[in-house]
C-alpha cells in the first residue's frame, strides 16, 4: 500500500534562470544588432545617425555660434591625417543643419558597436539586472535602467560638448543597475527561523550609505568599478569589445543615478 502524498509534478528547469524582463532586454538588444548587421551600409549609417547620441549635434542646436569651435575640435583630434579629415567633414555635416533629437538621449542605449560589445554588456546585464528585477519588478527595473541611460548622455554632453563621436551602448543603464544592486546584494540575509522548508526568508533591507561604507565587500566592489572605469576612460583604451575608448562620463552618470535613485523606488513595506 502506497501512503506517500500525491505531489504535483515538478516543472522543467528553465534554460536561462533570469527574470523574463532581463531575458527580454538582452533579446531585444541582440535582435537590433542582428538587424543592423544585415542592413546595407547606407541604411545602417542612417540608423546610427538618427539613434546615436552625438554631443556636438546638441551643442550646435542649442548654441549655433559654437559651430566653428566644433569643427576645430574635430580637426585637432589625435589620429592619422585621413581620419582627422573625415572627422572634420563629419563635424561640418553636423553643424550645417543642426537638429536636436530628444529621443537620442535614450535610443543610443539600443545600439552597440560590435558583437563583442553587445556580448560584454549582455553578461553584465544578466549578472546585475537579475537581482534588481527580482527585488523591484519589471517596471522599476526598466525605469532605473532608462534613467541611467539618460543621465549618462546628459553628463557626457556636459563634460564633452564638442565631441562628434557617436555614443552607443547600454553601458550607462547597466552601470545604474550595478550601483543599485550594490546597495543590497553584498550583505547576509537576515535571521529567519523558517516554520516550513518551503518558506523563503524576507529580503534584506536596503543599506543606507553609512551602512554600505562599513561593508568591505561592497566598498571594494564600488572602488574597483569606479577606478577601472576612470582609468580606461582617461587612458582612452577600449573596454568590453568596444571599437573605441569607453565614455567614462556616461558610465559615471548612470552609476550616480542608480546609486541615489534606488531608495526612491524601494516599495514601502506594510
Amino acid at each position: 500500500m502506497n501512503v506517500s502524498p500525491d505531489l504535483p509534478r515538478q516543472g522543467r528547469v528553465p534554460v536561462f534562470n533570469m527574470p523574463g524582463i532581463v531575458t527580454a532586454s538582452i533579446a531585444v538588444l541582440a535582435a537590433i544588432h542582428l538587424v543592423r548587421a544585415v542592413l546595407p551600409d547606407d541604411l545602417d549609417l542612417s540608423l546610427l545617425l538618427h539613434l546615436a547620441f552625438i554631443p556636438a549635434r546638441w551643442t550646435a542646436a542649442l548654441d549655433p555660434a559654437r559651430a566653428a569651435e566644433i569643427v576645430s575640435a574635430a580637426s585637432e583630434a589625435a589620429g592619422a591625417p585621413e581620419l582627422a579629415a573625415a572627422r572634420r567633414e563629419f563635424a561640418r555635416y553636423l553643424v550645417s543643419d543642426p537638429e536636436a533629437m530628444p529621443w537620442s538621449f535614450a535610443s543610443y542605449g539600443l545600439l552597440h558597436g560590435s558583437w563583442m560589445h553587445l556580448i560584454f554588456n549582455s553578461v553584465w546585464l544578466a549578472v546585475f539586472g537579475t537581482p534588481v528585477a527580482r527585488r523591484y519588478g519589471a517596471l522599476r527595473y526598466g525605469l532605473l535602467a532608462l534613467a541611467g541611460i539618460v543621465a549618462g548622455a546628459v553628463l557626457h554632453l556636459l563634460i564633452d560638448p564638442l565631441s562628434t563621436m557617436p555614443l552607443v551602448g547600454a553601458s550607462a543603464g547597466i552601470s545604474a543597475l550595478m550601483a543599485a544592486a550594490a546597495r543590497f546584494v553584498f550583505q547576509p540575509p537576515p535571521p529567519f527561523p523558517a516554520a516550513a522548508p518551503w518558506q523563503l526568508p524576507p529580503r534584506p533591507p536596503l543599506q543606507s550609505i553609512p551602512e554600505l561604507m562599513r561593508n568591505r565587500t561592497a566598498v571594494l566592489f564600488l572602488a574597483v568599478l569606479l577606478v577601472t572605469n576612470l582609468l580606461f576612460g582617461l587612458l582612452a583604451l577600449p573596454l568590453g569589445g568596444a571599437d573605441g575608448p569607453i565614455a567614462w562620463d556616461a558610465h559615471l552618470g548612470g552609476f550616480l543615478v542608480g546609486f541615489f535613485l534606488l531608495p526612491l523606488l524601494e516599495p514601502r513595506l506594510r
